[in-house]
């Protein structure tokens, strides 16, 4: 009897050994195998987006894709984002919603916040995109569905993108500022901020009366041009970027586009009004013979919509030429400028004020295109067209490598300079939004 106790209490401690062995094997190595899958599920569901984004511009470009910079890329992008997480270590989620009801919030949207929409389908009705900058939650949504009243308002803050360049279209962003001060005054939004395309000769003074610090709802206003309200605290300069509404898309360096010998050694295409610098532009190039050396399509009316082949003309020029001439039109700032610059094609820019109200502010003084110059835009400025020839010589003996170098630092410079109007857009809308947000 004793004998059986002893080989049952024998057998007993040996199962609790081997469950225990089981046990530890477990704990110890099925966490490393199921750590290592989840790290590599999380790798294929990242690649997917990043993916889609990479493709979006294959058709466009038809080359092979690579980047030049990726390593000051990775560094730069830890940099930032150390100081956003530094930023909003201490706060709560939080969340913006982006009404888009203007071209322009296409290129803070995908150009400078880098954000997809869906669907892809540039005619549709409405679209919507989503991200996560930091701990900020931010939602775009954009199209002609889009009106007051009859869409879904998610979100307590919001960023409101309008039109107000020309009368007709004052009207319509005036109704959208009525109907999202009425959402303000019924409790229904906290915080709202507005990007304007202002006028050209910046008399954008029906908006005073939406501003917060004149009894209306707007907290923060981001307005495009040198408008001499520019204050830095609830007045900010925004860029005008490219022409969204032609379509002109987000372009990705390649190899092809930095190293490859450009045939032109400048560019014009746009329309020439009667006796503007633009004609001035046109008989100096005639004079010198520097039009055939150039690749010039002028036309004599302004055609605001864009066909498939005009638009891939329009970027053959760019990515053919090296240098983009950028004469003034009714504003000095042209979204010539940027579109050259997505193309690495430096911006020639005549650096001249225009007729109206636009000028120096109290924190810019060297109108125009004050914002541009505050982030030392690797330009060429002159004040006369008469300049160009002995700028166009120069350009003859300049050796491809020296070209590939200036390319180099346009595109870096510009991809910067998105970067940066990125962040400064964030930090702005959260330390305002945030100030005195009680929920």
């Amino acid at each position: 009897m004793r004998l059986t106790r002893k080989r049952l209490c024998s057998i007993l401690i040996a199962l609790y050994c081997l469950f225990s062995i089981y046990a530890a094997y477990h704990v110890f190595f099925g966490r490393r195998r199921r750590t290592q899958d989840a790290s590599l599920r999380g790798l294929r569901k990242g690649a997917a987006p990043a993916r889609e984004r990479r493709g979006r511009e294959q058709s466009t470009l038809r080359s092979e894709e690579w980047n030049p910079w990726e390593e000051d890329e990775k560094n730069e992008q830890k940099h930032r984002l150390q100081i956003l997480n530094k930023s909003t270590k201490e706060k709560k989620d939080f969340h913006v919603q982006i009404w888009g009801k203007a071209a322009i919030g296409l290129y803070l949207w995908e150009h400078i916040f880098e954000g997809l929409l869906e669907p892809t389908d540039v005619t549709a009705q409405r679209r919507e995109g989503s991200l996560v900058v930091g701990r900020t939650h931010y939602s775009f949504i954009t199209g002609p569905a889009v009106v007051p009243g009859y869409f879904s308002v998610d979100e307590n803050n919001v960023v409101l993108i309008l039109n107000g360049r020309e009368k007709a279209k004052v009207f319509y962003a005036t109704q959208w500022l009525l109907y999202a001060q009425n959402l303000v005054q019924t409790q229904k939004l906290q915080h709202l901020a507005v990007v304007l395309l202002g006028n050209e000769h910046c008399n954008n003074e029906w908006i005073n009366q939406f501003l917060k610090r004149n009894g209306g709802s707007v907290e923060l206003l981001f307005i495009i041009y040198d408008s001499p309200w520019i204050n830095n605290m609830d007045v900010f300069q925004w860029p005008l970027g490219v022409a969204t509404y032609r379509n002109f898309p987000v372009v990705e360096a390649n190899w092809s586009m930095l190293h490859n010998e450009r045939p032109y050694l400048c560019n014009f295409v746009g329309t020439i009004y009667e006796n503007s610098s633009r004609q001035a532009l046109m008989n100096i190039l005639k004079q010198d013979g520097n039009d055939k050396l150039c690749w010039v399509s002028a036309r004599e009316q302004w055609q605001p919509q864009e066909t498939n082949e005009s638009l891939k003309n329009y970027q053959d020029a760019l990515r053919q030429s090296d240098l983009t001439l950028c004469p003034a039109g009714v504003n000095t700032e042209c979204y010539r400028i940027y579109e050259a610059c997505s193309y690495g094609s430096v911006p020639v820019v005549e650096d001249v004020m225009t007729a109206g109200s636009c000028g120096n502010s109290s924190v810019y003084h060297n109108a125009p295109l004050q914002l541009l110059k505050s982030m030392n835009a690797p330009f060429i400025f002159i004040k006369n067209w008469k300049e160009l020839p002995a700028i166009l010589e120069k350009e003859k003996t300049i050796i491809l490598q020296e070209k590939i170098q200036r390319r180099k630092r346009l595109l870096h410079w510009y991809q910067n300079f998105k970067a940066e109007l990125k962040m400064r857009f964030i930090n702005i809308v959260e330390s305002s939004f945030l100030k005195n947000n009680k929920g």
